[in-house]
């Protein structure tokens, strides 16, 4: 069987074992500590919902103290459980290092934090470069090597990187964001080989088009000027994105819900994988 459709093929029968019995199987998470970056909104909340739901303790990260706040209480008042956060900017090595010291035992890292912007290739500048590479990718770099060793002399572990469909189709519209997206596939498949024959998997997971936070308040502007949300998408999948299958801005719980399954301990053949949930944007069945 050809090596690429043997580790498809295993890949989607866990999934497929998981998805008929996920309302009742437990995918092992209690007491798991996990962080989520960037979880104040849009996937990185949904991720720490989901897995606060699954019985894992969960760490919110925000930009500002509020924001981490607001979520806790939102979270609390959807899953009847209590968050831990952490306010820091993550493209800072500074708040890297505050993080790690007040929570230095995480079990499970969601490298979820990231900024989009789209802006002409030759208009772009150095610093529009530098930032969007330290917060999207050297985040994850950082928190990625101050965790990996406690994981590794515990033998378990969760990587996981949230990439794009972006990092395969480089978008024209932000060439200097689908750079950052493919950084964070091949840095969490290196950490992948460096994790061999451990029990600490790295993957990175590949969402599409998703109602992201920055997304909705673009759409609710267009809205509020009077035009129709229903063409707005309609037009976006026409113009920007004509291989998605599903046609339509993903949820972020569709992503969390592939995100909460890599993380748990019944993931644990899965490693090293760009795992995509891209409703078919990728115009490849590999």
């Amino acid at each position: 069987m050809d090596e690429k459709f043997a580790r498809l093929s295993g890949f989607m029968f866990a999934v497929l074992l998981f998805c008929q019995a996920a309302g009742s199987m437990d995918l092992k998470l209690n007491d798991k500590l996990a962080l989520v970056t960037g979880s104040t909104a849009g996937i990185g909340y949904a991720c720490a919902r989901g897995l606060l739901r699954e019985g894992a303790r969960v760490i919110v990260n925000g930009r500002t103290q509020p924001a981490v706040d607001a979520a806790i209480a939102q979270l609390k008042t959807e899953t009847g459980r209590t968050a831990l956060g952490f306010a820091g900017d993550m493209s800072t090595a500074g708040a890297a290092n505050k993080l790690f010291a007040a929570y230095p035992n995480v079990e499970i890292l969601v490298n979820n934090v990231g900024s989009f912007q789209a802006k002409p290739f030759l208009e772009t500048t150095d610093a529009d470069w530098e930032s969007l590479f330290q917060l999207n990718v050297m985040s994850g770099v950082r928190l990625s090597r101050l965790y990996l060793p406690g994981m590794k002399s515990r033998n378990w572990g969760r990587v996981i990187f949230i990439s794009s469909e972006s990092g395969l189709q480089i978008p024209v519209e932000s060439i200097h964001y689908g750079m950052t997206k493919s950084a964070e596939i091949s840095i969490a498949r290196g950490l992948a080989e460096l994790m061999a024959g451990t029990n600490v998997t790295v993957n990175s997971v590949l969402p599409g088009p998703t109602k992201s936070r920055a997304l909705n308040t673009f759409v609710d502007r267009a809205v509020a000027q009077g035009a129709n949300r229903e063409e707005l998408e309609k037009k976006f999948f026409t113009d920007f994105r004509p291989t998605s299958l599903i046609k339509r801005f993903a949820e972020p719980d569709e992503v969390a819900s592939l995100v909460v399954y890599v993380a748990s301990p019944l993931s644990s053949a899965t490693t090293g994988a760009a795992l995509r949930v891209d409703g078919g944007v990728v115009k490849s069945a590999f």
